[in-house]
């Protein structure tokens, strides 16, 4: 038996007892309340769980990894870094694993809209939704994701299927994953008064957010200023996808912070992808992002979904990476976080919903690292954050014994394999979940082996 399956026993040996210590585990600073630590954010603590909750962190003290007098199972975490459970905060649960039923897919935007719309048309029934949705949830959950926001295709009359369909997900994963939703539609449809205030009224019954599109439409400011309308008075927050292109005249970022500060909205809103930022001349990017700054939105970029599609040239090598300024963002104190998007669907052939991939991609396409500092943070608390479940994506005191625990005891260590053996803790105890087979997806709708 490895040495993680004996540190996985013992931890289910302690959960059984509801009461234990964990010993010598590497906790980092940026997701804990804690200031002493090396250079890398790290240091060494001992947890104590109690009825799945964590009790105590104090420093950590050498002891056996013996039960200890005062009857304690103590337990010897070696030095792995423990890490909270993920926040994914940008998702398409919805389009996931239709890849193998769209062969017309190349790999570029517009061939998957095209690809993903005929599939829809033909197959999106509630059933086929639902296995596929359920399908992602379980591997998300399996790689330690305890909390999704995910975009629903809203379009009519699919919303009519999507949505009852989301909700009974919802119910279904409570307890496990925190599940939130945002519509997603092209942002020419706000321009229908009987269309918004329907979506906005579903969404709201939904407790999602709500969300679209937004492209170069002639009208786009009128539009945002509608959508911000709609969010206010049914008091919701706001998720748009913008700038999804290598074009460096899209600049809809820009016209969603000056539409928010318009709008003097007090709600949260958060945007994704904004690739175009990397393409722009300077005095461009710093007048946008001076104008995000002001208006305090958060921003997501999607390393997977954005290296597949972004600057793809036919048989040709790609000049550039596809990703947004984060760096140049966070320095202006604007939240900025890192998300799986879409999985095996033509907006991006691969993924599994496992966060700690993309945040190892992130960390090297986007240099999160020399210093690391706390971009951990990106897939943890700030999503948290965005999402309104600030309880979530840490590690402290009081809170559910929620965290990954690693075989790696560095971030070197961590992000260099993809850690197929991690313990995903839930509530003090490790859970015992398989991934799901891709079998059990065949023939689903005309789904076939890809």
């Amino acid at each position: 038996m490895t040495a993680q399956l004996v540190l996985r026993e013992q931890l289910a040996d302690g959960a059984r007892m509801s009461r234990y210590a964990l010993r010598n585990v590497r906790l980092n600073s940026a997701v804990t309340n804690w200031s002493a630590m090396d250079a890398a954010g790290f240091f060494l603590a001992d947890l104590t769980v109690e009825h799945g909750r964590i009790l105590a962190t104090t420093p950590a003290r050498s002891e056996p990894t013996e039960t200890s007098d005062n009857g304690l199972f103590s337990i010897d975490a070696g030095g792995r870094v423990a890490l909270p459970t993920f926040v994914d905060c940008h998702t398409h649960l919805d389009k996931g694993h239709i890849l193998p039923r769209t062969p017309a897919a190349n790999g570029t935007f517009d061939g998957a809209l095209a690809a993903t719309r005929a599939d829809r048309t033909a197959n999106w029934s509630a059933g086929d939704v639902f296995k596929r949705m359920d399908f992602a949830l379980r591997s998300a959950f399996h790689h330690g994701t305890s909390a999704i926001r995910t975009h629903i295709d809203s379009q009519p009359p699919q919303d009519a299927i999507s949505w009852p369909v989301f909700t009974e997900l919802r119910q279904h994963w409570h307890g496990r994953i925190d599940l939130q939703a945002s519509c997603l539609f092209p942002i020419d449809m706000a321009r229908d008064d009987a269309f918004l205030d329907g979506m906005a009224r579903r969404v709201a019954a939904g407790g999602g957010t709500l969300g679209a599109v937004a492209y170069p439409a002639p009208d786009i400011d009128h539009l945002l200023d509608r959508m911000f309308a709609a969010a206010a008075r049914t008091g919701l927050d706001l998720d748009f996808h913008a700038d999804e292109t290598s074009d460096p005249t899209a600049n809809a970022l820009r016209r969603i912070a000056e539409a928010k500060l318009r709008a003097s909205f007090a709600g949260k809103v958060l945007v994704g992808h904004c690739c175009s930022l990397a393409v722009q001349d300077q005095a461009i990017v710093d007048a946008t992002l001076d104008t995000v700054a002001t208006a305090s939105l958060a921003v997501v970029a999607l390393p997977t979904c954005n290296l597949y599609l972004q600057d793809r040239r036919n048989d040709a090598t790609p000049r550039w990476r596809g990703v947004t300024l984060l760096h140049e963002m966070k320095k202006r104190g604007i939240p900025v976080a890192l998300a799986s998007d879409n999985t095996r669907d033509p907006f991006h052939s691969y993924g599994d919903l496992d966060m700690l991939d993309t945040f190892r991609l992130g960390t090297r396409v986007l240099h999160l690292d020399h210093p690391s500092g706390d971009w951990i943070r990106a897939v943890t608390t700030t999503p948290a954050e965005v999402m309104g479940i600030g309880a979530k994506g840490g590690i402290a005191e009081g809170q559910p014994a929620d965290f990954i625990l690693y075989e790696g005891r560095s971030w070197s260590e961590v992000l260099s394999r993809a850690e197929s053996n991690r313990i995903v803790i839930r509530n003090g105890t490790p859970i015992s979940t398989l991934l799901p087979s891709y079998a059990e997806l065949d023939g689903l709708e005309g789904l076939t082996l890809g």
